[in-house]
């Protein structure tokens, strides 16, 4: 079955081109392309796609209100939502990871990084580019002023093994190389750390990672 996907940015330019770059996959149809925020809200409630590809500037309603009222905590039936934009480090894009975005991209990524961040999104996953994920994540733990959640139970020495390659963007079937363990035991680690530290994904566990300072001195 094809992975609906719903595409939100203001400049039409942009969104004729996703729209053209992802339709031309085999298993990923453009059902949907709104011109500002409060339209991606609109025809993600209308539509019901499986994935949003939403851009964070956006006007009446930007992309982190959008995906806040699509993915929030407070919804019951979150909508997975991709955010593809040009700023790599920015409050905006921290705003939106926090709203409940699993990924963030770059409109420079490529259409195999976009393709892949569709479907770990339609599968449950997260992406973020791996050229900014330790930037943005290390910036985003120095803006928070609450203390981490602390986990449920204690992680195991495998977890926090895990946890390293992870908060760097690592996919699931590298960490599993880096570590010479097979990628369905990546990801019951990675299950188990969304189960232990109430996370929604892995871009919360990577979050929980450097806010803990877990990732300090580690490149």
């Amino acid at each position: 079955m094809s992975i609906r996907v719903l595409i939100a940015d203001d400049q039409t330019i942009v969104r004729t081109g996703l729209t053209m770059l992802l339709d031309a996959q085999p298993d990923i149809e453009v059902v949907g392309a709104a011109a500002d925020g409060r339209e991606a809200v609109r025809l993600a409630l209308q539509l019901r796609p499986d994935v949003g590809l939403f851009d964070i500037r956006m006007p009446l309603m930007d992309g982190i209100e959008a995906t806040r009222r699509l993915a929030g905590p407070d919804v019951d039936d979150p909508l997975p939502i991709v955010i593809i934009t040009t700023f790599d480090l920015d409050e905006y894009v921290h705003g939106a990871l926090k709203a409940g975005a699993r990924g963030f991209l770059l409109k420079d990524a490529g259409p195999a990084l976009l393709t892949q961040a569709i479907h770990a999104a339609a599968d449950g996953d997260a992406l973020i580019a791996p050229s900014v994920t330790v930037r943005l994540l290390a910036a985003f733990a120095q803006t928070e002023t609450s203390p981490p959640r602390q986990p449920l139970e204690p992680l195991t020495a495998r977890e926090e093994e895990v946890l390293v390659p992870l908060a760097r963007g690592r996919t699931n079937n590298e960490i599993a190389g880096e570590l010479f363990i097979t990628p369905s035991t990546v990801k019951a680690h990675l299950a188990s750390l969304m189960r232990k530290l109430a996370a929604r994904n892995r871009v919360e566990v990577a979050m929980w990672a450097h806010e803990t300072g877990r990732m300090r001195g580690r490149g």
